[in-house]
């Protein structure tokens, strides 16, 4: 997606419309995932950050993703390509305060630079039981990335247009660490890395927003 394609008030106001929700979610899911179970506890609460912004080398809209880092082999999340994120803090004041917090601690983004355009569908992650609350921002020229090495191995810029590029959804199979294979797991070809799960899920409905207001 160009720059001038792009026009941030019509992507704010679609998304203060009766969003797509979850069957734009379900687009990149696997079939099983329909068939999770609901929460037999409260879940917690996270935030994260789709980060839109041109890049002034191509001119085209991007957002960054990150490789999460972890020094716990048995992390279930370590090493996944994701959204700048995490989970909600008592002194955050809502969901999208958590979001452009973590944004800052992760890639070093300046929250104070980020105007909130709206948010997305909130995404049951029953892995980890959370509830997932993704905010679309942007911010007017692309951040000077400083990874929190605790946390974030590398930032990965994507291109908005490359979420509706042929051929963008593909699919693979994907261990889950306990003897399962998923087969046929769907998931974007974004900057050459897999993203799938939550977060495919997360830019599936993005990309249905997108869609209907191009």
């Amino acid at each position: 997606m160009r720059a001038a394609e792009f026009d941030p008030a019509v992507l704010a106001k679609a998304l203060r419309q009766p969003l797509p929700g979850v069957e734009a979610q379900l687009q990149l899911a696997h079939p099983a995932r329909r068939l999770a179970a609901a929460p037999e506890t409260t879940p917690r609460e996270a935030g994260v950050l789709v980060l839109l912004y041109v890049d002034v080398d191509d001119g085209l809209v991007h957002f960054p993703l990150i490789e999460r880092a972890s020094h716990n082999p048995r992390d279930r999340h370590r090493g996944q390509i994701s959204l700048p994120g995490g989970k909600y803090e008592d002194d955050d004041a809502d969901l999208v305060a958590t979001a452009l917090r973590e944004a800052e601690e992760e890639i070093g983004v300046d929250a104070g630079r980020i105007e909130v355009l709206g948010q997305l569908s909130t995404l049951y992650i029953p892995v980890s039981n959370f509830n997932v609350r993704p905010t679309v921002g942007l911010i007017g020229a692309k951040p000077h990335w400083t990874p929190q090495p605790s946390e974030v191995t590398r930032v990965i810029e994507a291109r908005v247009g490359d979420l509706h590029a042929e051929g963008a959804v593909k699919h693979t199979d994907r261990p889950l660490g306990t003897g399962v294979r998923l087969r046929r797991v769907p998931y974007f070809d974004l900057a050459g890395e897999v993203v799938w799960g939550a977060t495919a899920m997360i830019l599936s409905e993005l990309r249905q927003v997108l869609r209907q207001v191009a």
